[in-house]
């Protein structure tokens, strides 16, 4: 983290910028170091920008894949098992720790395993300035049913569709149950995508004979309210908790809460008509909703209940009978405040 870096955090919140991403892997790339991140997070503090953490213990992640592959285990499912559990929960006590030490609020991204909930849970009950995401594929998918998935038009590499970090978790060891309780107790506040749009050719197929070079990550953006509305259906949280994990809460989370995330005089006339009855499935076929500039679909085949019918965007509709009928560079910049949460 070098000054001139902390002088743009600065520069950035001044331009309504105020939330930055650290990673705690992939290093060379992204990753920060301890003291690195202990800098960014003291500024964090000064300036009041919350600290989003990519929370998986990155030494311990690079070692174990380069063991798993020296023992000639180098297909997609082994991507889940050399990112194990205990090192986001490991990674998310360090964050919450440092967070704790500088007084700096925390938002822990894409968070996969209950033990990580545990540790934000604990520190929300602590009073911190501590908060968590999860992602549909954590919800929806798993270590077995799609990182070990094959097919002959992939050759046992099929997998690669579904890595992402931190990864799909087993589902024999309870993290789909604990993310959903976690989102009905409010141990976790949003479900985000991190989205990924990458194509298995020329792309996700780079890893071929070794996971660790298949691109990480999952198209979902367009179908995040979708999925999510699918726990309404089965009775995992309510209609309202719907409402707040895909709209009131980010708004709020990210300085948007007032003209983002509600219907009331003076907010930017944002609305999402969903129409209950509706039922789709989710894929690339004719008549299906995928709409990505990719050539697969994490969740194809998925039925869908219900379906967004409009979409407004600042008194204008852009969705319309479900086809998009907005105008490109109708876009706005949104200068953010801080994190409206914050206590």
């Amino acid at each position: 983290m070098q000054d001139s870096s902390l002088v743009a955090m600065d520069e950035l919140m001044r331009e309504g910028v105020t939330s930055f991403k650290l990673f705690m892997a992939y290093k060379g790339v992204f990753l920060s170091d301890d003291g690195q991140i202990l800098r960014a997070f003291q500024k964090g503090a000064e300036n009041g920008a919350m600290m989003m953490m990519h929370a998986e213990n990155g030494a311990l992640i690079d070692e174990l894949v380069k063991q798993t592959l020296a023992a000639g285990n180098t297909s997609p499912f082994f991507h889940g098992t050399s990112r194990p559990w205990q090192a986001e929960e490991e990674a998310t006590h360090r964050a919450i720790m440092i967070a704790d030490l500088t007084g700096a609020p925390l938002y822990v991204v894409h968070v996969s395993a209950k033990q990580a909930v545990e540790q934000i849970a604990q520190a929300r009950d602590r009073g911190m300035n501590v908060f968590g995401e999860t992602c549909p594929q954590y919800l929806y998918l798993s270590l077995e049913e799609q990182l070990g998935a094959s097919s002959e038009e992939w050759g046992g590499f099929e997998g690669a569709k579904w890595v992402c970090s931190t990864p799909l978790r087993s589902k024999a060891e309870g993290h789909q149950h604990h993310m959903w309780q976690s989102l009905r107790t409010n141990d976790i506040q949003m479900v985000s995508t991190d989205h990924c749009p990458f194509c298995m050719k020329d792309q996700k197929d780079m890893g071929l004979g070794d996971f660790s070079k298949i691109p990480n990550g999952i198209g979902s953006v367009e179908h995040r309210m979708d999925l999510m509305y699918q726990g309404v259906v089965s009775g995992q949280i309510s209609l309202p908790r719907w409402v707040e994990l895909t709209s009131t809460t980010p708004a709020r989370m990210f300085g948007m809460y007032g003209k983002k995330g509600v219907i009331q005089p003076g907010a930017d006339g944002d609305i999402v008509v969903y129409d209950p009855h509706g039922h789709t499935s989710i894929g690339l076929g004719e008549g299906r909703t995928h709409h990505m500039n990719m050539d697969y679909s994490a969740w194809e085949g998925f039925e869908i209940d219900g379906h967004v019918d409009t979409v407004i965007s600042r008194g204008k509709v852009v969705v319309e009978d479900g086809h998009y009928v907005g105008t490109t560079g109708d876009g706005k910049y949104i200068t953010r405040g801080l994190s409206q949460y914050l206590i």
